[in-house]
C-alpha cells in the first residue's frame, strides 16, 4: 500500500514545476486528475524537446505526466465549472501554477475552494510571488536563473554567464511544493486543518544558492569569483574541477595539492600548499594540473587516485552511463503504457519505501482520456 493511496489531487498546473509536484504525489500513491483546456490541453503537450515526439505529443509532457488522468474542462464555461466544483468536493489536494490573479478571476482561488472544501490542501506555484516589480513577468526557468545570479556560478570566468542545462528552478519549486503539501497532509490527518501553500520560483531559485548567498554576505558582499580554468564551484579551492585527459575527462573534487603532486608525479605542484594558497592561486594550480593530466588516459589517473582515496571520477555521457553496471543495478528506467497501448521508457520515482522501489505502469494520459470516466463517477 503506497502512503498516499486513497488521496485525490486535482491538478490545474501546466509546464514543469506544478506537474513535477503532482507527479511525485502520484508516485506516492495519490490519484492525480489533470484539468486540461479544450483543444490544446496542457501547453507542455506542444513544448517539444529537440525534434523528438512520442505518440504525437511532446516528450517532456510524457515524462512529467505519467501516472495521471486527464479531463477536459473549460474554466470559463458554467457547466464545466460546476463539474470542477464537484471534483473539488472530493479533492484532498488542489494545485496550480497560474500567474497571480488568474485563479481569483476564474473563481477558484484558495478562498473559493476552501468554501467548497474546508480541509483542502491548496498548493500554488508563482514565478515571483504575489507582490513586487516582477510579479507580471513570465515564470520561466532560464529567466529565473538569469535574474537570481545563478548564471554567474557555472562555467569558467572567461565564459560570461552560463545557464544550467536543466530546468533546475522548475524542479526545485515543484519539489518544495510537494514537500509542503505532504507536511500539510500530515497536519490535516492530526488536526483536521486545511492549508494554503504558496511557493515562488524566485524563492526557490535563491534558496538553491543558500551556500553561495550565505558566503556572499559573510564575505563582505564580494561577488563570486569563478576560476578561469576548470571551474566547478566559485567558492572552492584547487583542484576542484573537470580536466581533460589523454582520452577523455577527469573530475577532481577536494584534495591535497602536495599529495597530488606526489601521486601524479607532477613536480610543478611541489611549491603549493593547501588552504589559503590553494584558493588564491587556484588558476595557476589548475593550469598546471590541466597540462599534466593530458599526459595519460583517464583510467590510468583513476587507478592512481582511487587507490589513494582521492575524490575523483570519470566524466561520462548518457551512453556510457546507461551501459555501466552501476546504472543497471539502479533499475532507474521503467516502461509505461498509455491508454491506446503506446509504450515508452522513462525514469521511475527515485524514492524507496521499506526497501521497495516505487514504480508505475501507467503512462501519460491522452487529452481528455478520462473525461467520461470521471463524469460517470461524479454523476452516475
Amino acid at each position: 500500500m503506497l502512503p498516499l493511496a486513497g488521496y485525490t489531487v486535482v491538478d490545474f498546473s501546466q509546464f514543469l514545476s506544478g506537474p513535477l509536484a503532482s507527479l511525485r504525489l502520484a508516485d506516492l500513491g495519490a490519484r492525480v486528475i489533470k484539468i486540461e483546456k479544450p483543444g490544446t490541453g496542457d501547453i507542455c503537450r506542444q513544448l517539444y524537446t529537440s525534434d523528438t515526439i512520442l505518440n504525437g505529443t511532446s516528450t517532456v509532457f510524457h515524462a512529467i505526466n505519467r501516472n495521471k488522468e486527464s479531463i477536459v474542462l473549460d474554466l470559463k464555461d458554467e457547466a464545466d465549472t460546476q463539474v470542477i466544483r464537484d471534483l473539488l468536493l472530493k479533492a484532498d489536494v488542489v494545485l496550480h501554477n497560474f500567474r497571480p490573479g488568474v485563479m481569483e478571476r476564474l473563481g477558484f482561488d484558495y478562498a473559493a475552494v476552501r468554501a467548497i472544501n474546508p480541509t483542502v490542501i491548496y498548493g500554488e506555484i508563482s514565478g515571483y510571488g504575489k507582490e513586487g516589480p516582477w510579479v507580471k513577468r513570465p515564470g520561466q526557468d532560464l529567466l529565473l536563473q538569469s535574474l537570481t545570479g545563478m548564471t554567474w556560478l557555472s562555467g569558467d570566468a572567461t565564459h560570461g554567464p552560463v545557464a544550467m542545462g536543466l530546468s533546475i528552478v522548475d524542479m526545485f519549486a515543484g519539489s518544495n511544493l510537494c514537500s509542503a503539501i505532504l507536511a500539510c497532509l500530515y497536519r490535516r490527518a492530526i488536526q483536521q486543518l486545511g492549508a494554503h501553500v504558496h511557493v515562488s520560483m524566485l524563492d526557490s531559485a535563491v534558496d538553491i544558492q543558500f551556500e553561495a548567498v550565505t558566503t556572499y554576505f559573510r564575505d563582505g558582499q564580494l561577488l563570486p569569483q569563478r576560476s578561469t580554468v576548470s571551474n566547478a564551484h566559485a567558492y572552492l579551492a584547487a583542484p576542484y574541477g573537470v580536466y581533460r585527459t589523454q582520452d577523455g575527462f577527469l573530475a577532481l573534487a577536494m584534495g591535497s595539492i602536495p599529495l597530488l603532486s606526489k601521486l601524479l608525479d607532477c613536480p610543478a605542484l611541489e611549491g603549493f600548499a593547501d588552504g589559503e594558497q590553494a584558493f588564491q592561486e587556484r588558476d595557476t594550480i589548475k593550469t598546471i594540473l590541466a597540462k599534466h593530466l593530458l599526459n595519460a588516459p583517464t583510467a590510468q589517473w583513476l587507478d592512481i587516485l582511487e587507490a589513494a582515496d582521492i575524490w575523483c571520477a570519470d566524466v561520462m555521457d548518457w551512453r556510457r552511463l546507461t551501459e555501466h553496471q552501476a546504472f543497471k543495478l539502479l533499475n532507474m528506467l521503467q516502461e509505461v503504457s498509455m491508454g491506446d497501448g503506446f509504450r515508452y521508457e522513462t525514469t521511475r520515482c527515485p524514492i524507496r519505501i521499506d526497501g521497495q522501489r516505487l514504480t508505475a505502469t501507467k503512462g501519460s494520459p491522452q487529452l481528455g482520456e478520462h473525461s467520461q470516466k470521471i463524469r460517470e463517477e461524479l454523476y452516475g
